[in-house]
């Protein structure tokens, strides 16, 4: 990326007053707003077709990829929700057979989830659905803008996941 001094130019603080600090807000702006817009579409494609949520749909996602299954404070961690909110979903997929609490050796207060074979099937089907509706929904975004788009995304993630020191 090419910055030249105007656009670098800091004002009281190191707070960025230029251009680039207002196209950079206008970006964000714009992410919020197609995020929230796509995950609204979700939802409410999820509720209809499945009479179900996306936190659940989530939750399955996240143990589909764990095979071995889970600690619920990895599960709640790797959603980034409090172990809370992910418990009260855990409880309504034991119930419906799709997932299985299983303790864990030498630790009496934890237990590792896991989908059963019934939860395996109801997530594997689920996932093709919703792929095609995320597929539907950037449908506009070609192949190498796609690709483009996951790398300045990246770019921001892992800049923002790197130490600040102030």
């Amino acid at each position: 990326m090419n910055m030249n001094k105007s656009e670098n130019a800091t004002g009281p603080g190191g707070n960025e007053t230029s251009d680039i600090s207002k196209a950079r807000l206008r970006a964000w702006l714009q992410i919020l707003k197609v995020s929230r817009k796509i995950e609204g579409e979700l939802r409410e494609k999820m509720r209809v077709e499945f009479g179900s949520t996306l936190p659940r749909f989530d939750v399955l996602a996240a143990l589909y990829r764990e095979r071995d299954g889970m600690r619920m404070s990895e599960l709640s961690k790797s959603l980034m929700v409090s172990n809370g909110n992910v418990t009260g979903i855990v409880d309504r997929l034991v119930a419906e057979g799709l997932v299985v609490r299983l303790p864990v050796e030498n630790d009496r207060r934890a237990s590792i989830v896991r989908l059963t074979e019934a939860g395996e099937k109801d997530f594997a089907e689920r996932a093709l659905v919703h792929e095609s509706w995320v597929s539907d929904l950037f449908s506009d975004l070609s192949s190498p803008d796609a690709d483009a788009l996951i790398r300045i995304l990246r770019t921001i993630s892992h800049h923002n996941e790197a130490p600040h020191h102030d």
